[in-house]
């Protein structure tokens, strides 16, 4: 793995942390992946189907069979995508048929970026930078507010602040590769940044990381 210098960002949802990926990858030229765009996959796959969300062998199976270029579904994107992903993702088989897909792209030269749940912790526990992103649940039932009503989707702030809070006590509570901080990631809390402040902060954390990489790679 030494040769790849992979950009780790985990945090909750709607923390700002697929902003702040996409960012990096951007400024370092890195290939990025959404990795809960995949699990965002399988439990549409499973809707579609008719199947329930609940079976963990439908859902492994449609993991297994999942066709990467379903990733630029924009239907992926919406409020019922997310919790149905949030519902697939406790399955330990759907997680760990989605597990060399993540590790292979994590692995390539000269670097990538991927944000998720437990990509520092186990995707990629070697990941030279590691990033938990993270913002008040108020202000993420905002974010995401703000970001749904942009594609035409409309909830209340209650309700999606109630989606939120589920889905945090879901991603915490799983035992299959539960939302928790790695060890040495660098906690970013952007409950009062505005885009830019966080963008240069992530940068900032990850220019540091590159230089211990640097010099590792060195020695």
């Amino acid at each position: 793995m030494s040769g790849a210098f992979l950009i780790a960002v985990d945090g909750p949802a709607a923390s700002g942390k697929g902003t702040i990926a996409s960012g990096l990858a951007r400024l370092y030229g890195y290939p990025h992946l959404d990795s809960g765009l995949l699990y965002r996959a399988v439990g549409a796959t499973l809707r579609d189907a008719g199947d329930d969300l609940d079976d963990a062998e439908a859902a492994a199976t449609a993991a297994r069979a999942l066709d990467a270029r379903r990733l630029d579904d924009p239907a992926l994107r919406t409020r019922q995508a997310g919790e149905a992903a949030s519902r697939v993702a406790v399955h330990a088989q759907v997680r760990a048929a989605l597990l060399d897909f993540q590790r292979t792209f994590a692995a390539q030269p000269p670097g990538a970026v991927i944000d998720g749940r437990d990509i520092g912790t186990v995707i990629a526990p070697w990941a030279p930078a590691k990033l938990f992103v993270t913002a008040t649940p108020d202000v993420r039932a905002q974010r995401r507010w703000r970001q749904l009503k942009g594609q035409g989707e409309h909830a209340s702030h209650d309700d999606i602040l109630a989606d939120i809070q589920k889905r945090d006590e879901r991603d915490s509570g799983r035992a299959a590769s539960p939302l928790i901080m790695a060890p040495d990631a660098v906690l970013l809390d952007t409950s009062e940044m505005t885009i830019d402040q966080a963008a240069d902060a992530a940068r900032r954390i990850v220019e540091t990381a590159r230089g211990r990489w640097a010099q590792s790679q060195a020695g």
